[in-house]
């Protein structure tokens, strides 16, 4: 059974930082393109990183140059690090997991993150 699980997120004042897990089970990690994705109030989900199976990263505009995806194979885990919070990052987040090859595409439960002062 694939269970993905984050947690890391919370309140935190505009500026400051929040780094987001996401451990895995049941999946082979390292086959899978992962992603942070987030939901706020009366929004659609977006894309906010990706990270490849060979390490590359892409991200959204708006968050370039503040956050930073990252995965640990040998943990089976992936890193959303978030710096220089503003309030309109405020929203769930939730890790995915897919392998466009077979088909499969899993996601965490999502975790939330809250900028407010």
């Amino acid at each position: 059974q694939v269970q993905l699980v984050e947690s890391g997120g919370g309140l935190v004042q505009p500026g400051g930082s929040l780094r987001l897990s996401c451990v895995a089970s049941g999946i082979s990690f390292r086959l899978y393109v992962w992603s942070w994705y987030r939901q706020a109030p009366g929004k659609q989900r977006e894309l906010v990183a990706r990270i490849s199976v060979a390490g590359s990263s892409q991200y959204a505009d708006s968050v370039k140059g503040r956050f930073t995806i990252s995965r640990d194979n040998a943990e089976n885990t992936v890193y959303l690090q978030m710096n220089s919070l503003k309030p309109e990052d405020t929203a769930v987040y939730y890790c995915n997991a897919n392998r466009a090859a077979l088909g499969s595409d899993y996601w965490g439960q999502g975790t939330q993150v809250t900028v407010s002062s």
